[in-house]
């Protein structure tokens, strides 16, 4: 007799509509194939070939070889399974070093599948028990919403002002939930050219967010995937400013390098002292939880990463200087795109305004009527046009009336061309 299960006696998460967000937007751009599409987040192709991967394996054995393995020991790094915290460590730190200004040592790293995994890794780590409780800028990444629900974690929304986020906010937050006899553990946040805003966090308000952090005993999950594929000299990282061990710093490679080969990192530097007086690092902690998540990251994909890392002396941001300067472009011309077809006088008849970030992959757009699932289908089937709900990006509820746009996936001609079915499908469904 076959089983069958009843979704209502499953773990909430699989109900909970976050986890259908990249379903419902993959689903509607398969059905809507000549549609163009605002909604993935993905590099342009146009900056790949298929025969730099054999190149760049090729250099990650070589240098095996030059740092004096043996043929037989590269064999067993390439078909064996790896260590848990990854084989690429040291090549991970030295880029950080020359990029960033992030000096730790190569032991503080693990190599992850992707942040994704990262984010699940440091929040399995950090929250203990049910007092515990992770802020979130709002609005915020999908991803880290969706760890954390999977893990029945509670969350808090620090929401972001018209200019930004407020330290004050946040401090008001976590003042809030002391009251509440919780502990705020931990502050996730992408401080540069935001997912979904688009917002960068400045110098000052990131020194404030450091003092703010040591004050209150709370550590800052930074996140910042788009920095090194934006024009421009990026603003210092938080984790190179940290000076008290508050920052925990996820990286991802796959806007950087290619999302195919799915290699993410942490850098968890923090001390972490047993009962019996033994000390290590949180990265250690967190390499124990991987060991029964993933076991390892595949030493394939850390192999094409090292090498490419290898190839740039580590200096991803030389590595993405066109994709930079592209995607740059790519930003202007929507924003000059949606200035042409919406002029100051007709966007403001319709009620509609937009961000205007420097970089990054997205911008935001507040409209005139509800952006839900429903006005997306319409959106895509009538005008030829798909762009992603922004209430998708509020864990505490918000953005009803909201579109995040990415700009990075699409050509000129697919830019001036999606922007004018956009202001076509805003005319007719505003009042509507």
């Amino acid at each position: 007799m076959d089983t069958d299960l009843d979704r209502a006696g499953l773990h909430a998460s699989v109900s909970d509509p976050v986890l259908d967000t990249m379903t419902f937007l993959n689903e509607v751009t398969m059905r809507y194939p000549e549609a163009i599409s605002f909604a993935p987040g993905r590099p342009y192709d146009g900056f790949f070939d298929t025969e730099e991967i054999f190149a760049d394996l090729r250099r990650y054995l070589d240098h095996l070889l030059q740092q004096g393995s043996s043929p037989a020991q590269v064999r067993t790094a390439m078909y064996q399974y790896g260590t848990t915290a990854g084989q690429i460590r040291d090549i991970i730190a030295d880029s950080l070093r020359a990029d960033e200004n992030i000096d730790v040592p190569a032991e503080s790293i693990v190599v992850t599948v992707g942040a994704q995994e990262a984010m699940l890794l440091v929040l399995r780590a950090l929250i203990a028990g049910p007092s515990d409780v992770l802020l979130v800028a709002s609005p915020c990444y999908v991803g880290i919403t969706g760890a954390a629900r999977l893990l029945d974690i509670a969350m808090t929304a620090v929401e972001e002002r018209e200019d930004g986020l407020h330290p004050a906010d946040l401090e008001a937050a976590i003042q809030d939930e002391l009251r509440r006899g919780r502990r705020p553990r931990a502050f996730y946040l992408v401080p540069d050219h935001s997912n979904p805003s688009g917002r960068t966090v400045s110098t000052a308000v990131r020194a404030q967010l450091l003092d703010l952090a040591a004050r209150y005993d709370l550590l800052i999950l930074e996140d910042s995937p788009y920095r090194l594929v934006s024009p421009g000299k990026p603003l210092p990282t938080m984790k190179s400013l940290d000076r008290n061990r508050s920052v925990i710093h996820l990286g991802s490679y796959s806007k950087t390098v290619f999302p195919g080969a799915r290699v993410g990192f942490v850098v968890a530097d923090q001390r972490v002292s047993g009962p019996d007086g033994s000390t290590g690092l949180l990265a250690g902690e967190l390499a124990k939880i991987k060991s029964m998540v993933t076991v390892n990251t595949s030493s394939l994909s850390q192999a094409v990463v090292a090498g490419t890392l290898l190839a740039a002396g580590g200096r991803i941001s030389e590595l993405n200087a066109k994709a930079a300067a592209y995607y740059g472009e790519a930003m202007q011309r929507t924003l000059g795109e949606l200035d042409k077809r919406l002029p100051a006088a007709r966007r403001a008849a319709l009620g509609v305004r937009w961000h205007r970030p420097a970089g990054g992959f997205f911008l935001t757009m507040e409209v005139g009527f509800d952006t839900g699932e429903a006005a997306l289908t319409r959106s895509a089937e009538e005008f030829g046009v798909i762009w992603t709900p922004m209430r998708y990006f509020y864990p505490c509820g918000g953005g009803l009336r909201g579109i995040r746009l990415s700009t990075s996936y699409l050509s000129a001609t697919e830019i001036e061309d999606g922007v004018a079915r956009l202001a076509e499908f805003i005319t007719a469904s505003t009042g509507r």
